[in-house]
């Protein structure tokens, strides 16, 4: 991966009249301002030499939340959302069985910005629904070997109810492993506590993520190091249950300190698993080495689905030959869970010309398969999908609910419908919840195309794009919910039509289905047709109970259609948040600002971040989860002597509070 070193900055240029405001003028900062990125480390001693470019040595040992200057950027702000398990959009997705881990490489250890970068092309992984843990892969012997994921990744699996693990990668030798990185990790104090595994646990509560992946792999070891490792991982349980936190175990380290991939839950790695919450099995595994596994997890009384089959789809991502009835069989109980090794080559494959569009296309057939359409799996197809094994989850059970279909990237920025800055971006802290199965089209004529659309949104980057000939009415699922209805209920559609004529209906059912794979009861409610983006508010007058499942149904009045839905609101009532309060400038570097401020009281989505010119006009510079932001190349309009900027809350319901303002003298 590329990922570049500049930071989200959008510059739009639409604008809007605003009366005056109070400013508040902080003092000139004499700090240097710095981007800034997730955090890596050593366990205790650095390498010999100096670091590369753009690579800072630290050792985790001494780090403290109060000594480090980029925790405001690096802290999660969004709790890990509840999940529900609806009945499954097929008869061969389980509840229950299988579950998913996925190793994702997001960039070079000492490459993952805080807070997105000005670029479009990033592995912005949407399909949550399947994934049960995510791991920050990372740690390199030159850059670092402890890598903390950053917040945008965490907020997004947050909202989707992920955990999400950071990574202790102790390389192999051959890929510069030194044995005393591993003693470093599991040193005792004279007390004989391991300080580091009490390190990890505080790293990952003050930065709000939910554990550690462990994989030792640097050989040379003897029992006494086993035995200290072993130690080591069950205090750092201990203390990370006490947290509310996690522990994996990675197949490779021996309970004699020597590392020797099993492929398999065996007396060798036994001690390792019943001390960690899961282990990774290494890709060595056999069809019967995973049988005699999920029967030694059953014998430690301990669920067969802890353990993660190592599946990897690095190389050739859904074209890679598996055996798959070896971990999930279709006609019978599954054996294990699946461990996906860096299944970000939905992206990496693609040519260096790929669009946003090219990587969802990929990610979808990865994810869903062949038929892209997890209600009606291809049955010939090699490629075993987690949607046909997998039964889907969701997080929409609250109200008020809203969505823009943001995917956390795009190609450029929106605002109402309008480009605010034709800037690339990403940013997954600003993803929204996104439905959980894509695409569900139930339809007696032929399926249209539907996907995530990048060249046009009511806010953010994308909207969903319907394109086809919709020769019978169509009916798109969007979200399964657990939505309470109230006589104040209402759900709002924004959308347009791009082409052709199509009667559009909401589609809503208070049941779910009979059977899983089978229709759900819906409801319809007639919405009104339009050709420019418009909000139309549909009241749930009559109805009473729990939505389960919100879906439109289209029916082409002239064909083909291309339709575009751009936001969904479920609600009792609008909510505005309250003003953040305190923006000032905590650091200066010509036009690189560090910005800081007083989070807003009570639920926030995001916050906004415009610049006011001297003709009252207001410029988007970019939007983040996090308490701080930095701004990179600013530079002063003609005739400027102060820059002044503008902050504001975004609510559930994409209100925005009052603005809080500070302004920067050049």
């Amino acid at each position: 991966m590329n990922p570049t070193r500049r930071t989200v900055l959008l510059a739009g240029a639409a604008a809007a009249l605003l009366p005056p405001l109070p400013a508040f003028a902080a003092p000139k900062a004499a700090a240097a301002a710095t981007q800034p990125y997730a955090a890596y480390w050593y366990p205790d001693s650095l390498p010999s030499g100096s670091p590369g470019s753009g690579v800072t040595w630290r050792s985790l040992k001494s780090w403290t939340a109060a000594g480090d200057p980029d925790l405001a950027f690096n802290a999660a702000s969004v709790p890990p959302a509840p999940r529900f398990t609806p009945t499954p959009a097929n008869t061969t997705a389980r509840s229950g069985q299988a579950r998913v881990q996925s190793l994702v490489s997001f960039g070079p250890t000492s490459g993952n910005s805080s807070q997105g970068s000005a670029t479009a092309d990033y592995y912005a992984l949407t399909h949550w629904a399947y994934v049960d843990e995510l791991v920050f892969w990372g740690g390199s012997s030159g850059e670092g070997l402890i890598l903390a994921p950053n917040a945008p990744i965490v907020d997004a699996a947050h909202r989707h109810g992920v955990p999400v693990l950071g990574n202790i990668f102790l390389p192999p030798v051959a890929y510069g492993g030194q044995l005393r990185w591993t003693r470093d990790l599991v040193q005792k104090d004279a007390a004989g506590r391991y300080p580091l595994a009490a390190q990890l646990v505080a790293v990952a509560a003050a930065y709000g993520f939910d554990g550690w992946f462990v994989n030792a792999e640097t050989g040379g070891g003897n029992a006494a190091l086993g035995a200290d490792m072993l130690g080591f991982v069950k205090e750092l349980k201990a203390l990370a249950k006490a947290r509310g936190q996690r522990v994996t175990w990675y197949d490779a380290m021996t309970v004699n300190g020597t590392v020797s991939w099993q492929g398999a839950l065996n007396s060798q790695n036994q001690a390792f698993f019943q001390a960690a919450d899961d282990m990774f099995v290494d890709f060595r595994w056999s069809a019967g080495s995973l049988v005699s596994s999920g029967q030694k997890a059953d014998q430690l009384g301990r669920s067969r689905y802890e353990l993660w089959a190592g599946v990897g789809v690095e190389s050739n991502g859904s074209d890679t030959s598996v055996n798959w009835d070896a971990i999930v069989p279709s006609g019978k109980a599954h054996i294990t869970s699946i461990g996906f090794y860096r299944p970000e080559w939905t992206r990496n494959h693609l040519p260096a010309s790929r669009t946003p569009g090219d990587f969802h296309a990929a990610d979808d057939r990865f994810w869903t398969g062949r038929s892209l359409d997890p209600s009606r799996p291809d049955a010939a197809d090699p490629w075993r999908a987690p949607a046909v094994s997998v039964a889907d989850r969701s997080t929409v059970s609250g109200l008020p609910f809203a969505t823009t279909f943001n995917t956390g990237h795009g190609l450029r920025w929106h605002e109402a419908g309008a480009v605010t800055s034709d800037t690339p971006w990403n940013h997954l802290g600003l993803q929204d919840r996104l439905p959980s199965r894509r695409w569900v089209v139930r339809t007696a004529g032929t399926r249209p195309a539907v996907s995530f659309d990048f060249a046009d949104a009511w806010r953010g980057g994308s909207s969903v794009l319907v394109d086809g000939e919709l020769d019978a009415p169509t009916t798109v699922e969007l979200y399964a919910t657990r939505l309470p209805v109230g006589v104040d209920t209402v759900v709002e559609l924004t959308h347009r039509t791009d082409a052709g004529a199509v009667n559009v209906e909401l589609a809503v059912a208070l049941a779910e289905p009979d059977a899983p794979g089978a229709t759900p009861p819906y409801t319809y409610l007639p919405v009104n047709s339009v050709n420019g983006w418009q909000t139309v508010t549909v009241p749930l007058t009559g109805l009473s109970g729990t939505v389960h499942s919100i879906a439109v149904r289209l029916t082409a009045t002239d064909g083909p259609v291309k339709w575009r839905l751009g936001g969904l609101a479920v609600r009792d009532s609008v909510v505005t948040p309250e003003a953040p309060s305190d923006l000032r400038v905590t650091a200066a570097s010509g036009g690189d600002l560090r910005l800081a401020w007083t989070p807003a009281p009570g639920d926030v989505r995001h916050y906004t971040l415009h610049r006011l010119l001297a003709d009252g006009t207001r410029r988007f510079l970019g939007a983040t989860c996090q308490r701080a932001y930095f701004l990179a190349g600013l530079q002063p309009e003609q005739g400027e002597k102060d820059a002044r900027l503008e902050l504001r809350a975004v609510g559930e319901l994409y209100t925005s509070s009052a603005p809080v303002t500070v302004t920067h003298t050049w």
